[in-house]
């Protein structure tokens, strides 16, 4: 007889955030799989669980499967934890389960703490429907071509950013989102928490202390809300090829684009590197 594979919610900060359900359900397992085994240690720490666990990352996942499928369909209680929050959410833990459900294992969700739902209720921004997307990409390219696509949705969205890249994605929500009202959630249930809502050019000025996760709701389009519709950036880099024929600086001919299309010199730094690039 086949075992379980329990999907457990774990806290997203503060180690109070976790259901007595959960831990009742980490004590008795057979074997806890945890993305960290590290971050994981410190959370049965805190509760005296002793029970054994494995490293389950996007590293090793195609090893893993099937080595925790042969556990589960021997009978044993496998729980999947995540670093924080709730299993498959920009995580591996997906591709566990969907192995569960080829080999028609039980799965048996333990809910809990999720940080894009707590920056969403926070935000205060409607619901209904709410759209999750996981990290911005880090690539240029692939950050131009995801934003593009993401500007479409019209409903509320939640996504995750690095600190050290923040600031710049608030820079291009400005360009891809017009006026849509942001919210910002900082280390959520943490002792340093903080919310700021507002809109991207707003928020930009006042996080002070760009350290920390970081997670970003957008509110949904309203027929209020304006949308700047930033040119190709092959003609961005086309006219400040042109203009740095007759413009006193490189500097002076970022600017002037920003100025004429409303957007950040920095996004137009950007955008001319990507180009650069490309014609190198």
């Amino acid at each position: 007889m086949s075992g379980t594979l329990f999907v457990v919610a774990t806290p997203i900060g503060n180690l109070e955030d976790i259901t007595l359900r959960a831990l009742r359900v980490l004590r008795e397992a057979d074997l806890i799989a945890a993305e960290d085994t590290r971050r994981t240690a410190k959370l049965l720490a805190h509760y005296a669980i002793s029970t054994p666990t494995i490293s389950f990352h996007e590293h090793n996942s195609r090893q893993r499967v099937p080595e925790l499928i042969e556990r589960l369909q021997a009978g044993g209680k496998v729980a999947l934890v995540s670093d924080a929050g709730t299993p498959g959410i920009a995580d591996p833990g997906i591709a566990l389960v969907q192995a569960c459900w080829e080999k028609s294992i039980p799965i048996d969700p333990v809910p809990g703490a999720s940080a894009p739902l707590a920056a969403a209720v926070a935000s205060g921004f409607p619901l209904e429907p709410l759209t999750i997307v996981g990290f911005v990409p880090a690539r240029a390219n692939d950050r131009t071509r995801w934003l593009q696509r993401l500007r479409e949705t019209p409903s509320t969205i939640v996504f995750f950013e690095s600190p050290h890249r923040i600031e710049r994605t608030l820079a291009e929500l400005a360009v891809y989102f017009g006026d849509r009202p942001i919210c910002v959630g900082r280390e959520l249930t943490k002792v340093h928490q903080e919310l700021i809502r507002g809109d991207s050019a707003s928020i930009i000025g006042r996080i002070t202390n760009p350290k920390g996760e970081f997670t970003v709701v957008i509110g949904p389009q309203t027929a209020s809300t304006s949308l700047t519709e930033a040119p190709p950036d092959e003609q961005i880099y086309s006219e400040f090829c042109g203009l740095t024929n007759e413009a006193p600086s490189r500097r002076a001919a970022v600017a002037e684009l920003a100025t004429k299309y409303g957007l950040t010199t920095k996004y137009v730094y950007s955008a001319i590197e990507r180009l650069r690039g490309v014609n190198s």
